[in-house]
């Protein structure tokens, strides 16, 4: 595993009232979600960014709203009606 260090000042962790370990789970998930949202990186890797499994990742997921399914309605119809 690699390890990335971040210099951050100390006002930051008491901006979200969380300590240092904390913040940085926080920060590995905020980062995680945002890639996986912008469609950067697959679910399973942003997961693992997050260090979580997949249910979980997808919990977090829904707890922040960020559609997982993306239904492209012209699509759903053009299957729909060749049904």
């Amino acid at each position: 595993m690699t390890t990335v260090a971040i210099d951050l000042p100390d006002e930051a962790f008491s901006a979200l009232k969380r300590p240092p370990p904390e913040f940085g789970r926080h920060l590995r998930l905020a980062a995680a979600i945002h890639w996986y949202a912008r469609g950067e990186m697959s679910m399973e890797k942003a997961a693992l960014i997050a260090g979580l499994d997949r249910t979980d990742f997808l919990a977090a997921l829904a707890a922040e709203q960020v559609e997982v399914f993306e239904v492209d309605m012209q699509s759903l119809q053009r299957e729909l009606a060749r049904g």
